[in-house]
C-alpha cells in the first residue's frame, strides 16, 4: 500500500520487488531517524548516517537516492500508518466522544513505533515542506486537523460535548498534547494511552 501512495506522490522507491523495504534499508531508516530526531535534519549529514551504520557514505546511495528520500521514507511510513489507524477509528461508527478518545489513543500508540518520525515531523516539518517530494506534509497536517476538528464539532452538534465549546481551542489543545507526546510518553511507562 505504501508503494502505491509513494508512486502517487511521484517518489522513486528503492524497495524490493514485492514493495517491502529490505531489512538493511529498515535498519538504515532507524539509524537515520534517530539522528534526524536528535540533531535535526539539516545538521545530520549522509556521512553521519553512514558512520553510525558502519558503512561508507557512498554505500548509503545503494539503498537510497538522497537524504530527502530517507526522511521521506521515515515520515511517509509514520503518516500513512497514523492516517490509516485514524480512518479505522472513524469507520468504526462510534459516538463523537468515543471517536475522539480512539483518535487520541491511536496517536499515543504510534509513539512507540514512530518516536523518531514524530520528532522529525514536529521539529523539521516546515523546513522539509519546501522539498517537492515532501510537499505532502502540509496536506497531512490539514488532514489531521480536519479529522480532529470534525470529530469535536460532531460532538458539539450531537450534544456529547458542551454547546459553548470552542472547537478550535480544543483541537489545538488536543493536537499539541498528542503530537508532543513523543517527548514524554513511554508506552512501557506508568501511564497507558
Amino acid at each position: 500500500m505504501a508503494t502505491n501512495r509513494a508512486s502517487k506522490r511521484g517518489r522513486r522507491r528503492t524497495a524490493t520487488d514485492d514493495g517491502d523495504v529490505s531489512v538493511r534499508q529498515a535498519e538504515l531508516l532507524v539509524i537515520a531517524g534517530e539522528l534526524f530526531a536528535k540533531n535535526g535534519y539539516v545538521a545530520t549529514t549522509v556521512r553521519d548516517i553512514a558512520d553510525a551504520a558502519g558503512i561508507l557514505s557512498g554505500s548509503l546511495y545503494h539503498h537510497f537516492e538522497s537524504k530527502e528520500q530517507i526522511v521521506d521514507e521515515i515520515l511517509s511510513a509514520y503518516l500513512d500508518s497514523l492516517l490509516e489507524r485514524y480512518q479505522e477509528t472513524l469507520d468504526a461508527d462510534l459516538g463523537p466522544r468515543e471517536t475522539l478518545e480512539g483518535l487520541i489513543r491511536e496517536s499515543f500508540d504510534a509513539v512507540d513505533q514512530h518516536r523518531s518520525a514524530i520528532a522529525i515531523y514536529q521539529n523539521d516539518r516546515q523546513y522539509l515542506s519546501q522539498f517537492e517530494r515532501l510537499a505532502y506534509l502540509p496536506r497531512a497536517a490539514k488532514k489531521f486537523e480536519r479529522i480532529l476538528m470534525d470529530t469535536i464539532q460532531r460532538g458539539v452538534d450531537q450534544g456529547a460535548f458542551r454547546s459553548n465549546l470552542d472547537v478550535r481551542f480544543v483541537y489545538r489543545f488536543v493536537r499539541d498534547d498528542v503530537f508532543t507526546a513523543g517527548r514524554w510518553y513511554r508506552p512501557d511507562g506508568p501511564l497507558s494511552a
